[in-house]
């Protein structure tokens, strides 16, 4: 299922939300700038488990900044444009809510907390990897757990693709984003399996999920409309 709009009015300006779109979609612009160097901005920017643990070290030329910052680079950069444009369809479709629910400030402190849990539980799942994690996901991970906590009776459009078609229905948020998050489950789990390492960072969409879902009640001036299934 593809998101492409939701029914859920917001009463502020998402200034953040926009201006995190914009930022990563300026970096990306810049890599794809750099040619064949864009690998080493990778290296010196993305997140590198090892490196970050101290167990291996970048070469010096690589250096950048220190490795406890590219937890906050590594948020920016993006792989491809399939990268940056998934990341950011979700980003705008649902983190304008999440901003509307706690105001700019808070929203900003959230977004880089569930960043930072979502890199964390994908650099500790595989502490010895020297394959640079890149990619805004993890936090937007945490925006849709907080989005699922918040209004998981709102209406979402999405796209189902039918062969050469795009067939499109609205659903629960619940159902939208229980299926997504479940499906990070599975992939972790097929990935595990096969000793595969790089790719996609599931464990990093996971980590933030539940983040975002465990952040937002400190965080939103909102009642939490998941409670309305516990009545």
């Amino acid at each position: 299922m593809i998101p492409l709009h939701d029914d859920n009015p917001t009463t502020l300006t998402p200034v953040l939300t926009i201006g995190f779109i914009v930022v990563c979609s300026l970096v990306f612009f810049w890599q794809l700038s750099l040619g064949p160097d864009v690998q080493r901005a990778v290296f010196s920017l993305g997140l590198i488990p090892a490196v970050l643990f101290g167990t291996e070290q970048l070469p010096p030329e690589l250096v950048v900044v220190p490795p406890v910052l590219t937890v906050f680079t590594s948020m920016f950069l993006h792989g491809g444009w399939m990268h940056l444009i998934g990341n950011m369809l979700y980003l705008w479709i649902f983190g304008n809510n999440v901003e509307d629910s706690m105001g700019h400030a808070r929203f900003f402190l959230f977004y880089f907390l569930s960043g930072i849990a979502a890199a964390m539980a994908q650099a500790l799942s595989a502490p010895g990897s020297t394959v640079p994690m890149i990619g805004a996901s993890g936090a937007i991970s945490g925006v849709l757990g907080a989005y699922l906590m918040l209004y998981p009776h709102a209406r979402v459009l999405v796209g189902i693709p039918l062969g050469f078609f795009l067939y499109t229905v609205r659903v629960p948020a619940i159902v939208v984003l229980g299926f997504w998050f479940v499906l990070q489950i599975l992939n972790s789990a097929a990935a595990a399996g096969g000793g595969e390492e790089g790719g996609v960072a599931w464990g990093a969409h996971i980590g933030g999920f539940i983040a975002g879902m465990v952040l937002i009640p400190f965080f939103t001036r909102h009642r939490l409309g998941i409670l309305d299934y516990f009545r």
